[in-house]
């Protein structure tokens, strides 16, 4: 087990989005940046027992574009103290999204041989470009897992568990893009997927959320 003090996690995504290719003669509507953010998600299975919970402190820009929570438990798992802000730029029109929280754990995985996880603060932000959108994640004091100094984009760590099958595989500094590029962006802070190979639980925690797209969402 090794102890993470603090890291920034920096990721740069943009692509044009050929959607918008219009006949010649053809108007074409100004696109709108979207946002949103959240602290996290549960949505575990075990057996016949599911625990959901989320998306926990979630702004969305447009609907509701500021959202706290003082915290969240759900079954062995637990969100501290979580604010979220979408906002979109009088001058430019490009859209942020950011959350902030505190005080992750879950216990999910003591039970199969697996560690404690926590985090004892995360964030994660996403802001439009002109064609695109870049996203930073921040972590402090992570347990239960190794993890290095520098934590690069998608680095994953596979947990064993008594027989050696990992119990979870955990991704801290995600980029989601969609294929093709269109601009858009989804990063976690922390991504648990549980017993990736099978086994007695299912699901997948999300731990700081951010998602952002130049052109709206399709």
């Amino acid at each position: 087990m090794s102890k993470l003090r603090k890291a920034w996690l920096a990721a740069v995504v943009a692509g044009a989005c050929g959607g918008l290719l219009l006949p010649a003669g053809v108007a074409q509507a100004e696109p709108v940046a979207v946002a949103s953010a959240s602290a996290g998600t549960v949505d575990v299975t075990a057996g016949a027992q599911t625990v959901q919970e989320g998306p926990i402190a979630e702004c969305r820009l447009g609907e509701q574009d500021s959202a706290s929570s003082p915290g969240v438990e759900a079954g062995t798992t637990k969100f501290g103290k979580s604010e979220s802000q979408c906002s979109r730029a009088a001058d430019t029109g490009f859209a942020t999204s950011m959350v902030r929280g505190q005080r992750f754990e879950t216990k999910v995985l003591r039970k199969y041989g697996g560690p404690v996880l926590k985090v004892r603060s995360f964030s994660a932000r996403c802001d439009t470009t002109t064609n695109g959108a870049s996203g930073l994640v921040e972590l402090s004091d992570v347990t239960g897992i190794e993890v290095p100094p520098s934590i690069p984009a998608g680095y994953t760590v596979d947990v064993p568990g008594q027989d050696g099958k990992p119990v979870a595989r955990v991704v801290l500094n995600e980029i989601v893009v969609p294929d093709p590029p269109d601009g858009s962006l989804t990063t976690h802070a922390m991504r648990v997927e549980l017993f990736p190979d099978g086994g007695p639980v299912s699901g997948e925690i999300l731990v700081g959320s951010a998602s952002c797209a130049p052109y709206g969402w399709d």
